[in-house]
């Protein structure tokens, strides 16, 4: 029995759940009656009762026969759907298939809310309007994928939801320091952060250094750096522009640092999160210097995401693990803090995993955590100045000025931590 309030009137569970699976319906219908499809409101609320009425009544056999009449029901719609755009020229010949795939929706969600399941049935119900409403949007979306996004799309969901749930819990290997499972996942999280802002960057493409630069950055700092460079050597209008876009790069390495931190060691968030902060800040806030705001830039940047490129991190990432592990056991914080200042020359991504590990493992505590990640995003920083001084030697003066107020920060923030 259900109850509205202390001295309300009970309500008994089985009526109840028909009132949730009839608004579910609605709910599901209502999309499909406004784009004046063969069944609407009506039709998806009856589903849904139908389903819910024969799961409440637990008979094996009217489940079925529940279930056959609405799938008999699906492919005569889906029969004269097919048959009406056939008949139409200007229709291309897609297959209308959705009503009668949602009727089927609205039946196993009445079902689920009738098993008492309320929370699967309304999560599944809100999902299918979700979808249903987005039709448009989802369509033209997945027209303008590559052949190499999509692909990129399958290879990351094979990690991340086959290969991740096949590896062993526990820690392994030298001094204990290997957790597979946090290792994989750690891997799934810099690629997820990566492809999602890379379908943001191609959505805005160069239509503002601003959004351009950071959502690079986010991408790939370092690809942003040399492409960026690269224009500026050819093209001397652009110079405070790179400069900035170079900045904000680095703002969005600072920024991505520290949700990985964040969301695996939330110990280490003020002492990690006012050092990165201040750098992400500074970085945007030092492009107001610069007087160049009209240029649109172009980065061709490829697919931020496959299963090689994963692979080769996750490797680099064991490689740095095992070897900061060491250093960290025979010559203590001095000696992790050393490799995470090295390794961060290599990938300041790598050196953040690390150190989350590492801390998630008992390896080392939150506040040495915390100084391996600014460790290895100040080496970040480092190398990414000579890079683009390597390519053009006009940005030496002012990115190396930049960076250095960038790393004075940081610093900053490091002993604002100590004190407080």
């Amino acid at each position: 029995m259900l109850q509205l309030g202390p001295e309300s009137v009970p309500i008994n569970a089985d009526v109840f759940n028909l009132f949730v699976a009839g608004a579910l319906g609605m709910l599901l219908g209502l999309e499909r009656e406004w784009s004046n499809k063969s069944a609407g409101i009506r039709t998806f609320t009856l589903t849904s009762l139908i389903g819910v009425a024969a799961a409440t009544l637990g008979h094996t056999v009217l489940l079925a026969l529940g279930g056959l009449l609405v799938l008999t029901q699906g492919i005569l719609l889906g029969t004269r759907g097919i048959l009406v755009e056939l008949s139409d020229e200007s229709n291309e010949g897609g297959l209308a298939l959705t009503t009668s795939t949602s009727l089927l929706v609205a039946y196993v969600v009445g079902v689920l809310v009738g098993m008492d399941l309320l929370l699967v049935g309304v999560v599944i119900a809100i999902t299918s309007s979700f979808l249903l409403v987005l039709r448009r949007e989802l369509h033209t979306f997945a027209n303008r994928l590559s052949h190499e996004e999509v692909r990129g799309a399958a290879e990351f969901a094979i990690i991340a939801f086959v290969v991740y749930p096949l590896l062993p819990a526990g820690t392994y290997g030298p001094w204990n320091a290997i957790d597979p499972q946090l290792i994989w996942m750690l891997v799934i999280a810099v690629s997820a952060i990566g492809f999602a802002n890379y379908a943001i960057m191609q959505r805005y493409g160069g239509r503002g250094m601003l959004i351009t630069g950071f959502f690079g950055g986010l991408v790939n700092s370092t690809a942003v750096i040399g492409e960026i460079a690269n224009r500026a050597k050819t093209n001397a209008g652009i110079l405070d522009l790179a400069v900035a876009t170079i900045l904000v790069a680095d703002a969005a390495m600072a920024v991505r640092n520290l949700i990985i931190v964040v969301a695996f060691v939330p110990q280490s968030a003020f002492s990690v999160g006012l050092p990165l902060g201040l750098i992400a800040v500074g970085g945007v806030a030092l492009t107001g210097y610069e007087r160049n705001w009209s240029g649109d830039i172009e980065l061709d940047l490829d697919s931020p995401f496959s299963s090689a490129n994963a692979l080769t991190f996750g490797a680099l990432f064991l490689a740095v693990l095992v070897i900061t592990a060491g250093a960290q056991q025979m010559f203590g914080t001095a000696g992790f803090l050393v490799t995470s200042f090295l390794s961060g020359l290599l990938s300041s991504g790598t050196t953040t995993t690390t150190a989350v590990s590492l801390a998630s493992t008992g390896q080392i505590t939150p506040a040495v955590a915390a100084q391996g990640v600014l460790a290895g995003t100040l080496a970040s920083i480092f190398v990414k100045v000579w890079l683009a001084v390597g390519i053009n030697r006009n940005l030496f003066a002012p990115v190396v000025k930049r960076s250095a107020y960038l790393s004075l920060l940081g610093l900053a923030g490091v002993l604002a931590v100590q004190i407080l």
